[in-house]
């Protein structure tokens, strides 16, 4: 069965599309990490390239230099941290709220991979500290569709920004 058969065509692999990132988008905000974790494929692959203001917008993002490049392992990683209270950059933990937007099917590759595009602004703000961060991006991710759901098998975010105003990316974007 293709990507398109299995949801009944462009109209409900959108819908599919956009109830993940949806649900994931909850998931992350209420801190429920695990849950979000089973929401991953085995080969994830999670990219934040670096974007250089001084090149022509169309070079601007560096494919091959990452503020992030993590793996499942390496996303495992981080939530095991993130949970022993020693991650100080999370200490108190944000609260945080993912406004995703823009949602569009670009492909499906192969039978069961779709290609989507969105855009996503998180709001984060920490303790009582009166300051909160926006982090606007574009995610460009690719979900497998398997016979336990939807899975995210990768994800590019290109930041908006060249020079962050976050303290650090310690949340999922």
């Amino acid at each position: 069965m293709t990507a398109t058969e299995t949801a009944g065509g462009l109209d409900q692999l959108l819908t599919l599309a956009s109830q993940f990132l949806a649900r994931e988008a909850r998931l992350l905000d209420e801190g429920r990490e695990e849950e979000w974790f089973e929401l991953l494929d085995d080969d994830i692959l999670y990219v934040i390239p670096i974007r250089q203001a001084t090149q022509p917008r169309s070079d601007e993002i560096d494919r091959s230099a990452y503020r992030l490049r993590d793996t499942k392992a390496h996303l495992r990683t981080r939530i095991d941290r993130s949970q022993t209270g020693l991650a100080y950059s999370e200490v108190p933990p944000s609260r945080t709220m993912r406004l995703v937007g823009s949602v569009e099917v670009t492909g499906a590759p192969q039978p069961d991979l779709v290609d989507v595009s969105s855009a996503l602004l998180v709001y984060r703000q920490r303790g009582i500290d009166p300051h909160y961060d926006l982090i606007p991006c574009r995610r460009n991710d690719r979900l497998r569709l398997t016979g336990d759901g939807v899975r995210l098998l990768s994800r590019e975010v290109v930041l908006t920004e060249t020079s962050l105003t976050t303290p650090n990316l310690a949340v999922i974007l």
